[in-house]
């Protein structure tokens, strides 16, 4: 099991477009790969799930997986600021 918390880079925080490229980096592994906020555990590969957490600037998230591979990537993703 991969583990790594990863603090929110972008000033807007998760939103529509961040989520959509979270789902889709997901959705590239078979793997379940899960997000963990204040306690809730989040399936990555669903779009409501994320923005369900209400995630913003400054907050720490931790990623879970069997993959860590998809944990790298997905840490690679947020700490880019998804491009923004």
């Amino acid at each position: 099991m991969a583990t790594k918390e990863i603090k929110i880079v972008n000033e807007t925080g998760i939103h529509a477009r961040p989520a959509s490229m979270l789902v889709q980096l997901a959705n590239s592994f078979k793997e379940d790969i899960n997000i963990i906020k204040g306690g809730k555990v989040i399936n990555v590969k669903s779009i409501m799930g994320i923005m369900s957490l209400g995630v913003a600037y400054g907050d720490t998230l931790e990623i879970v997986s069997d993959n860590k591979s998809a944990v790298d990537q997905l840490v690679g993703l947020i700490e880019s600021g998804f491009g923004e």
